[in-house]
């Protein structure tokens, strides 16, 4: 009896410890960190008769040779005709293209614009399943929005696998300013870790009030009782946009920006068979631009915002479903956050969520969510900045002067939120996205968010090929999109969807030591190497070598087209030979990202990226006039000051830029009112005083 009084005593001290145990190993055990893989192609060497050969990757057609096979499309031949045209190169119509690509159908995407000119390339740059939406399915008992916040976790981590050099892990951190919020908190963000499962990167923890500090030295400490660090996914969207299109090129997609949609075509039955495309750039050369028609089984409608007018070419009367919600955010220097750690606020003054994240060097805050109308480049309004730089003087240290002048960059997103035309109730919003098929057979494709995007797109095909019974098959010979036949992708192209496995351009020979390599070879600066490398993963060996000779010592390569970032000429002439780029604000926009980073320094470079791709694709003095006027008018909607909107190229090229009226030249110490000469002499033996003790 006594020994069993004794086993029983020890049971709850054993079960104790045997949970204990288990949730340490689980906080602490070893992980595979996604992203963070060794290079699955190994950087080259030198060989062993000393010569070093750089790597050879398969290159796209050229915009002219995608237009003809636009055009070849409507020769007559059914096997010329696509099985997809995709309207909108955003993230979710690139998405769709690679996707239809790799199932082996012959697929076209065209875009009015340029990739990720929308609301692709105007997100928080977070691939996030939202903390904030877990909370709310808890209270909620909303199954629905809890299976949401499951799926984007799950999607985070292909972002991750598919693209390590666009995309990283960053710690958020949520500071609390009461004690009965650390178990509140403590048991989300635990249940946000048990959700990415092995999805998931580091664990969650508690920092103390001290450490707290040390981690965000510019938090404000009154009534700060300490912070909870969760984890989450950031990532370069305009540049995975870019990414996902070159990829799909790749495997066979016919891809073409700027290419714009006038019409749809439907043939003796009612149903879709085709559109007509006009080509824009011709136009910014003076010339006329020939519409031209293409044949596909199959269109969808992948356009964001703009979703309604496409919606339109098919039904004239058909009801308008995307009710757009407009989100700025703001660019601030570096400076006001740690390097490597983003905070949330979940509780504004009025009850929205405010990030304050490091990107790119600077600080990226936002957003707000306010009800807008559908334009082509919304401009930030004064209301929104200046909200959002209340908000965020509420966290930091009273100390920190949060200043107007500061802002270097502004920019509004339109965030296409969508009504279900099928659902009884016609005025409320879904949830996700929708995924929609018209009486003549146009589908579209709306809603959702980055972090979605492939499943997006997974989702749109499969419905694609179920309506219009499309042909998918294995692909006999896929692209060696790593450069060399040595490397078998996890992708198993079997018809099936496998963009959970497809590499982006430029992963497979990305590592986090890539840098060094470009550094020992071109001579190029370390932080022009680091960025080059999160840029373009292992095509930045080919973007190095389009660098020019700097006739120095050190760097050897690489001219910044702007001083204070790593932004360098060969950029301009890789995006023009390699990604498509037409347009100056192609490049300042959404190749290199600078006009995001600071809308002034994107003014001044200008000049530079004109002449760059006037040399490239032989711009006459009439263009690049042209390219001058409407970059400056777009800076405007990327928070170029007003009295900046008339600077003409001579004045920036003559460093004659006034900024007497600036908010940034009046913010520093240099206009100080000039010392009489009274004050000068006592200055000066104040410093003879000095001296003398010394």
């Amino acid at each position: 009896m006594s020994r069993l009084l004794r086993a029983k005593k020890l049971v709850a001290p054993a079960l104790v410890a045997g949970v204990a145990g288990g949730s340490l190993y689980y906080m602490y055990k070893p992980r595979n960190i996604p992203g963070y893989e060794g290079p699955v192609v190994p950087p080259p060497i030198f060989g062993a008769d000393g010569t070093f050969k750089l790597p050879r990757f398969p290159q796209v057609k050229s915009r002219d040779q995608q237009i003809a096979d636009l055009k070849k499309s409507n020769s007559g031949n059914k096997e010329d005709e696509y099985d997809v045209l995709v309207i909108g190169a955003g993230a979710t119509g690139a998405g769709v293209a690679l996707d239809a690509a790799t199932r082996g159908l012959k697929v076209a995407v065209v875009e009015r614009d340029d990739f990720s000119s929308g609301t692709s390339s105007k997100s928080t740059k977070l691939v996030h399943g939202g903390v904030r939406y877990l909370e709310k399915a808890v209270w909620n008992l909303d199954y629905a929005q809890y299976e949401l916040v499951r799926e984007a976790l799950k999607e985070r981590k292909y972002f991750l696998k598919t693209a390590p050099h666009l995309s990283s892990w960053l710690p958020i951190m949520l500071p609390l300013d009461k004690w009965w919020k650390v178990p509140y908190y403590w048991a989300g963000t635990k249940f946000y870790d048990f959700l990415a499962g092995s999805e998931g990167i580091e664990s969650s923890y508690f920092l103390t009030k001290s450490k707290a500090i040390d981690a965000f030295p510019m938090l404000k400490q009154t009534d700060l009782v300490g912070a909870l660090v969760y984890y989450d996914g950031a990532h370069n969207d305009s540049r995975m946009n870019v990414s996902i299109g070159m990829t799909a090129a790749l495997y066979g997609a016919t891809v073409v920006n700027h290419m714009e949609v006038t019409g749809l075509q439907k043939g003796e039955n009612g149903k879709l068979c085709g559109a007509t495309l006009k080509d824009v750039i011709p136009e910014r050369d003076g010339n006329p631009a020939t519409p031209f028609n293409i044949k596909a089984k199959c269109i969808i409608n992948c356009t964001g915002p703009f979703t309604d007018s496409i919606r339109k070419m098919d039904d004239q009367d058909c009801k308008e479903i995307v009710a757009p919600a407009s989100g700025v955010h703001v660019i601030l220097p570096g400076y006001y956050s740690p390097g490597k750690m983003g905070l949330i606020d979940p509780s504004t003054s009025d009850g929205r969520v405010i990030f304050f994240l490091p990107w790119q060097g600077n600080t990226i805050a936002g957003t707000t969510d306010e009800p807008a109308t559908v334009t082509k480049n919304p401009l930030p309004d004064e209301k929104s900045i200046q909200w959002i730089l209340n908000e965020i003087s509420h966290y930091l240290s009273p100390d920190i002067n949060v200043r107007r002048g500061d802002v270097l960059a502004a920019w509004s997103g339109l965030r296409p939120l969508v009504r279900d035309p099928k659902a009884k109730n016609t005025e409320s919003l879904v949830r996700n996205h929708l995924i929609d098929i018209s009486s003549s057979g146009l589908i579209t494709c709306a809603g959702g968010k980055w972090t979605t995007y492939r499943q997006m797109a997974e989702e749109c095909v499969d419905a694609a090929v179920k309506e219009f019974n499309l042909p998918v098959k294995p692909l006999a010979h896929p692209p060696l999109i790593s450069g060399t036949e040595h490397v078998e992708d996890e992708a198993v192209l079997d018809g099936s969807c496998q963009t959970h496995r497809v590499r982006l351009i430029g992963a497979h020979g990305f590592s986090r030591t890539l840098f060094i390599h470009l550094i020992q070879h071109f001579g190029v600066e370390t932080e022009v190497a680091k960025h080059l490398t999160e840029s373009y993963g292992d095509r930045a060996w080919t973007v190095a070598s389009l660098c020019k000779a700097t006739d120095k010592r050190f760097p050897a390569k690489g001219e910044r087209i702007a001083q204070l970032y790593p932004f360098v000429d060969g950029e301009i002439r890789y995006a023009v030979r390699h990604e498509y780029a037409q347009t100056a604000v192609d490049v300042l926009a959404r190749r290199t990202r600078l006009a995001f980073l600071n809308a002034q320094a994107a003014l001044e470079a200008l000049p530079k990226v004109i002449d760059i791709m006037a040399d490239e694709l032989k711009w006459d003095a009439t263009r690049k006039e042209v390219e001058w006027k409407e970059t400056v008018a777009f800076l405007e909607s990327m928070g170029l000051p007003q009295p900046m909107l008339t600077t003409t190229r001579q004045q920036v090229e003559k460093g004659k830029l006034d900024w007497s009226n600036s908010l940034e030249w009046k913010m520093y110490s240099r206009h100080d009112k000039p010392l009489d000469e009274r004050e000068r002499n006592e200055q000066a033996e104040i410093a003879e005083k000095a001296g003398t003790h010394r």
